[in-house]
């Protein structure tokens, strides 16, 4: 099977600055046959692990899709000194990639559902995939939904895919910002995510809800979901917290048996809830 922590190296072939301190990159394989393995195994929803040589590598989703088989995405903030070596490369220069790891969202169970994303900060990232996936076969699904906020319109990510959203007909996007986080020129809400969920008020009726944001947006989100009637079986979520290797060798996203490498990232929020509360 080889070294099960040998990455695949990537090109670095588009670098977006999406906040000051958050960049996404778009890689290509090097190696076509890397490319192929990947993608015959990869779905929506699963992670990898992101190198710089000499500086370590972090845990990240895969931001893209899987309906798109050209590269992978992948959105980070520099929070540490492999991200920062990250944002320190350009276009042309090569990082290692180890994945995809995880489950997924079980999107083909959806089919003839409405889907409702709900999203703040950089958590966009992970949902931005299956918005992708689901977009690329909109005919399949119903309704979709999209509430997305952030502190302030600086730390919005996807601007220019938000303007894609909001300009689709066949997507119902909302964007806030905290109370203070906004401009001159904001159209969108002031408020924070949960509490503009509840204005928006969506029917559970047919519905799937997928949540991703801090811990404290998350929280606060679930009860308004109950409140609007979602059942905790129509609500997922996806976590990175603690993930380090990706292969539940180091232990240290383990919590009571359960791995979120392995186990995870996605949850169904009936299974979240009986989760310890670490989680």
């Amino acid at each position: 099977m080889g070294n099960i922590y040998c990455p695949s190296l990537m090109r670095i072939e588009g670098v977006t600055w999406e906040t000051p301190d958050t960049t996404t990159f778009r890689l290509l394989f090097k190696d076509n046959a890397e490319k192929e393995k990947f993608f015959a195994t990869y779905k929506v929803g699963q992670f990898g692990e992101y190198s710089t040589f000499g500086h370590g590598e972090s845990t990240f989703c895969v931001a893209s899709p899987p309906t798109r088989k050209d590269y992978i995405e992948c959105t980070f903030r520099a929070v540490g000194r492999n991200t920062k070596a990250l944002q320190g490369l350009n276009e042309g220069d090569t990082v290692g990639f180890r994945g995809p790891y995880g489950n997924s969202f079980p999107i083909e169970d959806w089919k003839g559902k409405n889907i409702l994303f709900i999203a703040g900060g950089i958590a966009l990232p992970p949902l931005r995939a299956v918005i992708w996936n689901i977009l690329d076969r909109r005919k399949e699904f119903a309704k979709v939904s999209i509430i997305y906020g952030a502190r302030t319109v600086r730390d919005l990510v996807y601007k220019k895919e938000l303007f894609e959203w909001e300009a689709d007909p066949n997507v119902d996007l909302v964007t806030t910002v905290d109370p203070g986080g906004e401009t001159e020129d904001w159209k969108g809400k002031i408020g924070f995510v949960p509490t503009v969920l509840e204005q928006v008020a969506p029917s559970p009726e047919n519905s799937i809800a997928l949540v991703c944001g801090p811990p404290i947006m998350i929280k606060f989100t679930f009860p308004v979901l109950d409140k609007l009637g979602f059942k905790k079986e129509q609500i997922f979520t996806t976590l990175e917290n603690r993930m380090k290797c990706g292969l539940g060798k180091c232990g240290r996203c383990n919590v009571a048996g359960t791995y979120v490498c392995k186990d995870g990232p996605v949850f169904r929020a009936d299974v979240l809830a009986g989760l310890p509360p670490e989680y």
